[in-house]
């Protein structure tokens, strides 16, 4: 199967049942690392598909962050419009609201929109995505704070977290390869600090208020192969974001049994419920409390085991379920014969 313009295409094995093929054409803005975690959970599911990306860059830089103009939308709908007609598809999966009115567009397959949370922030598009939203056959959410966001059914399908990826590390030996002190302090903050909802302000405040010498090390332009080594490296993660559907940082952090101090955004106070030598509070002077707690521990978290618990093959099970709420009867798993 070959993709369309600007497009990555994957050819699924089987699934180890006898259901018949799906073939998905998935529409995305930026491919962020959990979107690549879909991808292989449709891998796990023998699904085949092809990834068509919204033309430009949206970039998270230091101190701004460049995003996509109009015209880059205005390309992407004829490629849209091509790749559904030309291709060999059963429906297409509109990921991230912005592109759900595209995958609208084509007419001819049946719709599922995953929408990612960044789409209810202060967007002047929030209204077209909502009425795309409503006309969609189906709708995931990844979390249960998202449902919130929506006002028809919508099913509920996480982004799993690659638990061999992110791993516990030895402290001292990630601290050797990055080239760190190996007796600092570290508190490092998961984003750019130009990411106004991020609230890197309120992360400064916070570390200058504790009575010992830390050092605030920022994601920046980190790569995301980087992540994993700089997280177990760092004596703890501190999320301090106005607002998030996630952050799937927390997860990561979790599986990497770091300690996290975060603010009750998103999935956090889920995540974070019950785990060790973490804290989740809303204001400057509980943030600040739980992180010299933390740091006075100077121990691990133990948060890997729930993370690690939810992986592709899950993924791609729920996936496989929400496609074929759209496809005709043939395209179905047959029921299990009921045998005596």
């Amino acid at each position: 199967m070959s993709g369309g313009a600007g497009a990555d295409t994957g050819a699924a094995g089987p699934s180890g049942d006898d259901a018949p093929a799906i073939r998905v054409l998935n529409l995305v803005t930026t491919p962020r690392s959990f979107y690549r975690k879909q991808e292989a959970a449709l891998d796990a599911a023998g699904i085949e598909y092809t990834t068509l990306e919204v033309p430009g860059e949206h970039r998270n830089l230091d101190d701004r962050v460049e995003e996509r103009t109009p015209k880059h939308y205005a390309q992407f709908l004829p490629q849209v419009l091509s790749e559904a007609w030309r291709g060999d598809y059963d429906l297409v999966h509109a990921n991230f609201g912005l592109t759900a009115p595209f995958a609208l567009a084509q007419l001819r397959l049946p719709v599922v929109v995953s929408l990612w949370g960044g789409e209810f922030r202060e967007n002047p598009f929030t209204p077209l995505i909502e009425a795309a939203t409503a006309r969609a056959d189906e709708v995931i959410v990844p979390s249960r704070m998202m449902r919130r966001f929506v006002d028809r059914e919508t099913h509920l399908i996480p982004y799993p977290i690659d638990t061999e990826q992110f791993q516990p590390m030895d402290r001292r030996e990630a601290r050797e390869r990055l080239g760190w002190d190996p007796d600092e302090t570290v508190v490092f903050f998961p984003a750019a600090p130009g990411r106004e909802e991020k609230d890197f302000p309120l992360a400064e405040r916070v570390v200058d208020g504790i009575d010992s010498d830390v050092r605030l090390h920022t994601a920046g332009s980190i790569p995301y192969d980087e992540m994993p080594l700089v997280m177990n490296a760092s004596n703890a993660v501190l999320c301090t974001s106005k607002r998030e559907t996630g952050p799937m940082i927390v997860k990561e952090a979790a599986a990497c049994n770091v300690p996290v101090v975060s603010r009750p955004v998103g999935f956090v106070p889920e995540v974070l419920d019950g785990v060790t030598n973490s804290y989740v509070a809303d204001d400057e002077d509980g943030l600040r409390e739980g992180l010299r707690a933390v740091l006075d521990d100077d121990g691990r978290a133990d948060g890997r085991g729930p993370i690690a618990s939810y992986g592709t093959a899950e993924m791609g099970e729920a996936l496989r379920q929400v496609y074929e709420r759209v496809l005709p009867e043939e395209k179905r798993r047959p029921e299990p014969a009921i045998r005596f």
